[in-house]
């Protein structure tokens, strides 16, 4: 399979390979375009730190596509970028209703609704980051099937664009920090770490569900319902002291569990986090993140023939 590599058209640039010389004869000669031929399928590590390497040369691209996923995400909607806060708003006052006052939920003395509201900020960025990932392979056709560029770009995209409702959907539990008079610590920085751990993680998901669903619809289907469970699995709306002992160690097994007990920690308790627990979730991360995304490039070949 052989494809051109056709840059993307950035207002103000000219691609090089549109770049026309005139000789001393007065004819014109188009530059030559870089070929680049697309080889079978081969899981190896060749393959990751070549991908790697065209990902690095590619960064503009990344950087393009991510400032268009948060332009269009909300164009047009009356309510624009308040849709990344209002989420996890609701959510937020779902579950208080339910686990505050339906049932009860120990939290260390801490309100309800700013223990749930911390514990929804990371797993919303790694569930609307898996989602919009594996869809968005598959919403976009042309552009695999017309030129070439790493297809990595395209999840990776998306798990940029969950970041910036992050950051927006932190100025809300800042304010409930200061309206609960909770005092945030140094230790609050911890969860810069535990963030990136989250963040790669997710990103090892979106890579190999993304990869599947171009072949496999179903994965699209079935994602929701597998997240929804998987929510529940994690001390999202309850802490992890509520799992009973026999659990927990089963639990710890789960790197997203992990990362969303030890950032509540740090910002509701200036707890530190468990060094043991990060690290084996950090592992497990850059195990996971080294297998899907050898696994993309592999599938990377055939993209273009079954999208």
């Amino acid at each position: 399979m052989r494809s051109e590599d056709a840059p993307i058209a950035i207002p103000g640039v000219v691609p090089q390979a549109d770049l026309i010389s005139n000789d001393p004869a007065g004819r014109s000669q188009s530059s030559s375009r870089r070929i680049r031929i697309i080889g079978p399928p081969a899981f190896s590590a060749g393959a990751v730190f070549s991908g790697l390497r065209a990902l690095i040369q590619h960064s503009d691209l990344l950087y393009v596509l991510s400032l268009f996923r948060l332009n269009i995400r909300y164009k047009q909607s009356v309510l624009g970028w308040a849709w990344a806060a209002l989420q996890p708003l609701a959510l937020m006052a779902i579950y208080t209703f339910v686990f505050a006052h339906v049932t009860k939920v120990n939290t260390d003395g801490t309100p309800y609704s700013v223990f749930v509201f911390a514990g929804l900020l990371p797993w919303i960025l790694f569930s609307s980051s898996i989602t919009n990932a594996v869809h968005g392979m598959v919403a976009y056709p042309s552009l695999l099937t017309k030129m070439y560029f790493p297809r990595e770009i395209i999840p990776l995209s998306y798990l940029a664009a969950g970041v910036a409702d992050f950051l927006i959907s932190s100025v809300i539990l800042a304010g409930m920090l200061a309206y609960y008079r909770i005092a945030p610590t140094w230790k609050l920085f911890y969860g810069i770490p535990i963030l990136v751990i989250l963040g790669a993680f997710a990103a090892a998901i979106a890579l190999f569900f993304a990869a599947v669903h171009v072949r496999f619809r179903d994965v699209g289907l079935a994602l929701p319902f597998v997240l929804q469970v998987w929510m529940f699995a994690t001390p999202v709306v309850y802490s992890l002291q509520a799992v009973p002992p026999r659990f927990r160690r089963l639990y710890l097994f789960d790197p997203v569990a992990v990362a969303i007990d030890s950032f509540r920690g740090a910002v509701l308790y200036g707890r530190a986090p468990d060094a043991r627990m990060l690290a084996v979730a950090a592992g497990e991360m850059i195990v996971g993140l080294t297998l899907a995304y050898a696994y993309f490039k592999s599938s990377e070949a055939t993209m273009a023939d079954v999208i």
